[in-house]
């Protein structure tokens, strides 16, 4: 029998809202969560309130309260029990993890001298309360294990890789430093997209690929069938020997868009960067890899005399972007570029901004893996990415 939950609004509750507006928030988040506390522990039993099923997994055993600090400042929750304390309400973890590693890092960086009164000021704004040593400790001993093991977990097939990276200010022995955050996600035969892996490491940049990448072949990665990616800057070089050592065999897709823009550096003049963006655009979106082709050796002929320095570079750049015309039609749309993981950048920089500076490695990488691991389970359950056809 499938059980109702009454999730309707008392009228004092409404009055309240109408006549307080705003300032009704907190106890309207309270009735909210609640509600949906208790329809989980009614699912998680198997049974509704006051219901006789031979289906039931467990008893209720009351409610205890729970005060915690959120945007609308500090609610206190009635959270549902059950005898065998098997059960813990989701509505209380999911979406928090990043704000509450957005804490740690400021945290951080307060508790260890970090330009101390600007960082206490933005900690109290974000989260309505500073944070004291102790605290930190404990939030950290409680988010950093859940973190390490979905950085660690199991892959396993993956069709399309895609590889990005972005750097992040870090502190080291008095020194601020560039400390490069490696990326990569990927999309599995069921067409659904998730965030694979995520590194920061202020190490020599071919080295810190190369482990992680070997990394996420040592947690079960295969079937990869293409590598997409960029090929300047911030990856460089370092991505391109690490990839051939690890992925060799696998075919690599350069990002579309980054070479467009990439082409620039190599018009002579400004009135020719419109008619040279044409005339590559129209190869990336030939019917085929024939036309592409024939394309690209009309428009390195064209620029021979002109802009020798153009056309010797789009005789050698402009092919590693042409790969994916190997690739099912339908797919090729969104295995064109890495624009997907630079929405994922955006996100994060909009995040990372606040803090400025890291105080060290391990507080980028936390807040970096809260905000990757949100992203990724809300992939993982929202649209599918491809449709791939049946075998």
């Amino acid at each position: 029998m499938t059980t109702q939950h009454d999730c309707t609004l008392s009228a004092a509750l409404l009055e309240q809202i109408a006549s307080q507006g705003l300032d009704a928030l907190p106890d309207l988040m309270r009735t909210i969560i609640n509600a949906a506390m208790e329809a989980e522990r009614q699912q998680h039993l198997g049974v509704g309130r006051y219901e006789r099923s031979p289906e039931r997994r467990g008893y209720a055993n009351g409610f205890k309260p729970k005060t915690m600090t959120t945007r609308v400042g500090e609610v206190t929750f009635a959270v549902p029990q059950v005898r065998d304390g098997s059960f813990y309400p989701s509505a209380l973890e999911r979406g928090l993890r990043s704000e509450r590693a957005l804490t740690l890092a400021l945290a951080e960086m307060y508790v260890q001298g970090v330009s101390t009164r600007r960082v206490a000021a933005i900690t109290e704004q974000l989260c309505g309360v500073e944070l004291s040593s102790s605290q930190v400790s404990r939030a950290t001993a409680q988010l950093d294990p859940i973190l390490e093991q979905w950085r660690t977990r199991s892959l396993g097939e993956i069709t399309y890789l895609y590889l990005d990276a972005r750097y992040e200010k870090v502190r080291q022995d008095g020194q601020v430093r560039d400390a490069a955050v490696l990326i990569a996600t990927g999309v599995n035969r069921a067409g659904r997209r998730q965030v694979l892996g995520v590194s920061v490491s202020l190490s020599e940049q071919e080295v810190h690929w190369r482990q992680f990448l070997q990394g996420l072949v040592a947690r079960g990665l295969a079937g990869v069938q293409l590598v997409i990616s960029d090929a300047g800057y911030p990856l460089g070089d370092g991505l391109q020997a690490a990839r051939r050592a690890v992925f060799g065999g696998v075919p690599w897709q350069r990002c579309q868009f980054h070479l467009q823009q990439n082409a620039g550096a190599y018009v002579p003049r400004q009135e020719q960067r419109a008619e040279v963006a044409a005339d590559i655009r129209a190869i990336f979106t030939a019917l085929n890899r024939h036309e592409a082709d024939t394309l690209l050796a009309k428009t390195v002929q064209k620029y021979a005399k002109t802009a020798p320095r153009l056309s010797t570079w789009l005789e050698t750049a402009i092919p590693e972007g042409l790969t994916v015309f190997a690739f099912p039609a339908a797919h090729r749309r969104l295995l064109r570029t890495t624009n997907g993981v630079e929405r994922l950048n955006k996100e994060i920089r909009r995040r990372t901004r606040v803090v400025s500076i890291f105080p060290n490695e391990a507080s980028c990488l936390r807040l970096v893996s809260a905000i990757l691991m949100e992203i990724s389970e809300d992939w993982e359950t929202g649209k599918t990415y491809l449709t791939f056809e049946a075998a």
